[in-house]
């Protein structure tokens, strides 16, 4: 499950109902790709297809007592894997992402830096809300990409996780070379991200050719593990000394989810 948490397989089920494909397509603000296919790491001929959207809910899910948080559509059914050609979607509650994305979760800020060419559908909404990334953006997000490049490598070193969905790479090339490649990634993005207040999509030369020849087993473990050490030290540093504020505009970001959600509900 994507999105962070536990669930049981009842609820999981509830967020593929088509209760919440409607609510998700109804209030759609924004949904654009993501993924190895925004990065420019994709290996032609073996990435499915992620995108992320986000949507107001009405009223009666938000004051009243039902509850929406996300919705997720994947081609192929949950434990299967998915292949070239497949859908994985999720799309959030405008509520929930925003709260996801003040914290700097790295997944959940793209769409705040996506071109234009990789989006699928916009609002007036989801255009105000790009236009505010620098509001949302600060040093918090610093740790949360250390936090999911350490996890990237601790699954790649086969210390999180039962073990690894893609045997062939390692079998190919002796370790997981795309944990290795997003553990890198996001080293640089988030190094980038604390230096300039935005994530170049697809990753900026000349790391999108370093990102693409890793995944394909054109450097070593060692390697890997090196530029993710340094990277991890230019992260800690920028975490104190980055010149985005230490914390997002909450007051900004409340005020304007009120004022979303309202506009939203408010018949032309």
């Amino acid at each position: 499950m994507r999105g962070g948490g536990r669930c049981t397989y009842k609820e999981h089920m509830k967020h593929d109902s088509p209760e919440f494909a409607a609510l998700a397509e109804r209030g759609m603000i924004l949904r654009c790709q993501v993924g190895s296919g925004l990065h420019g790491t994709a290996v032609a001929g073996q990435d499915d297809r992620d995108e992320m959207g986000i949507c107001v809910e009405p009223p009666e899910y938000v004051i009243g007592l039902r509850r929406f948080e996300q919705y997720i559509y994947r081609t192929q059914p949950e434990g299967v894997r998915s292949g070239p050609g497949d859908l994985d979607l999720t799309v959030y509650s405008l509520r929930k992402w925003l709260r996801l994305a003040l914290a700097g979760n790295p997944t959940v800020l793209l769409p705040l830096f996506v071109p234009d060419n990789e989006i699928v559908e916009i609002t007036e909404l989801g255009r105000e809300l790009l236009d505010n990334a620098d509001r949302i953006v600060s040093r918090q997000a610093g740790q949360r990409f250390l936090g999911y490049s350490r996890a990237q490598q601790q699954r790649m070193l086969g210390l999180r996780g039962a073990s690894t969905n893609r045997p062939e790479l390692i079998e190919k090339y002796g370790f997981d070379t795309k944990f290795a490649m997003h553990m890198v990634r996001l080293g640089v993005q988030g190094v980038e991200l604390l230096e300039t207040g935005r994530i170049s999509l697809p990753v900026a030369e000349p790391w999108l050719t370093w990102l693409r020849d890793l995944r394909q087993g054109r450097h070593t473990k060692a390697e890997a593990l090196e530029a993710a050490t340094g990277l991890e030290r230019k992260l800690e540093k920028l975490i104190d000394s980055s010149p985005l504020p230490v914390r997002p505009d909450t007051e900004w970001a409340d005020s304007w989810l009120v004022q979303a959600h309202q506009r939203s509900w408010t018949p032309a």
